[in-house]
């Protein structure tokens, strides 16, 4: 080998890119005179993309491997300098090294409360937080669309922007109804991945990708979640035993009105009435394989110091019967009847007052 071939040899460069940070994205190969010797050598690692310009224009882009630069494998930047032949004269590009690692652990919030509108629970407001993981999937694209030619671009360089998108989209995955708002306690999991399927719609065109997208937190004000807490229960309830239970509830406050002895037992009579309903429950759901009785053919209200009780069946009228409560005289009304009427107006109930002692005197 001769002088001139030893120094050409020690002329070619050598590009490549040894990350030692944790959060740089794209950083820009610095070169003398910008100038790249034919046939230099350029490294990519894994994890890495390098790409050519050619005064701002994107040329070639390099997946991890190594590469002697020759016209061959540069075509787009042959082409865009006019080459036609191969040569080994030096050249003009700028060369950006991008990370196309996952960049784990980035956070996201709402600054700002969300404002939705609910069929059920009219407007409310939302806050949510949160983390997730990005990387790059086309390097040409990302420095086109976000990091431009700086010289380097940081994760912080671009978070502020990824927030603002993130946010969008979490409001419209969160009201696009497709999870009830009293849900998404028990539906985080669901949530984050409909929020991150509508992220990477929007990132492609940024040449980035969400790779893990976690919703930790979705908060509401204190009245909305009882609102939420008692709704819940509500779907629980047997709505035939609470309204039995509330119409006993208002006789026994009725009769305790009165005073005396009337308002003790009234409620002696609604305990037995009641005691009499939760037995005949327990008994019903004891025996499993047995079909539970057949409804009473009415139901009666009860007039009781003016306000309306019931209703209630044949069977617990009775205990009312005995323990003064429900006398003949009582207004009493059904279904089908114009008007209230007496207790003793009716056939069936009179047998309730033929064996019942009338009360004592002093």
């Amino acid at each position: 080998m001769g002088l001139f071939d030893r120094l050409k040899q020690e002329f070619i460069d050598i590009i490549e890119w040894t990350d030692n940070s944790q959060n740089t994205i794209v950083w820009k190969f610095p070169r003398f005179n910008n100038e790249i010797k034919m046939n230099a050598k350029l490294t990519v690692r894994e994890s890495q993309q390098a790409v050519f310009f050619n005064e701002g224009t994107i040329a070639d882009v390099f997946n991890p491997g190594m590469y002697t630069l020759q016209t061959q494998n540069m075509p787009i930047l042959a082409t865009l300098k006019g080459w036609k032949y191969g040569f080994e004269s030096p050249f003009k590009a700028d060369v950006f090294f991008v990370n196309t690692k996952q960049f784990i652990d980035q956070k996201w919030g709402t600054k700002n409360a969300i404002v939705l509108n609910d069929d059920r629970f009219g407007m409310i407001e939302l806050r949510s937080f949160g983390t997730f993981a990005f990387k790059v999937i086309d390097a040409g694209k990302f420095i086109k669309e976000i990091a431009g030619t700086n010289d380097t671009y940081e994760t912080e360089d671009v978070i502020g922007q990824l927030k603002s998108i993130i946010v969008t989209k979490f409001s419209s995955a969160i009201g696009d109804g497709s999870i009830p708002i009293d849900k998404f306690a028990a539906n985080l999991e669901d949530l984050s991945r409909i929020c991150q399927t509508k992220l990477n719609d929007e990132f492609a065109g940024y040449g980035l990708e969400i790779t893990k997208f976690l919703i930790e937190n979705v908060s509401m004000p204190e009245d909305l979640k009882k609102e939420i807490f008692e709704y819940s229960r509500l779907n629980k309830l047997d709505m035939q035993k609470l309204s039995q239970f509330k119409a006993a509830q208002s006789i026994e406050i009725a009769a305790a009105n009165e005073g005396g002895l009337a308002g003790i037992g009234a409620g002696i009579g609604v305990g037995n009435a009641m005691a009499g309903v939760f037995t005949q429950n327990q008994t019903s759901s004891a025996v499993q394989s047995a079909p539970p009785p057949l409804p009473s053919s009415a139901q009666y209200f009860v007039a009781v110091n003016g306000q309306q009780t019931g209703p209630f069946t044949i069977e617990q009228l009775l205990p009312l019967v005995q323990n003064g409560s429900l006398s003949a005289t009582t207004q009493v009304w059904k279904n089908g009847m114009a008007n209230w009427d007496s207790a003793n107006s009716l056939d069936e109930l009179k047998n309730l007052f033929a064996n019942t002692p009338p009360p004592l005197h002093n």
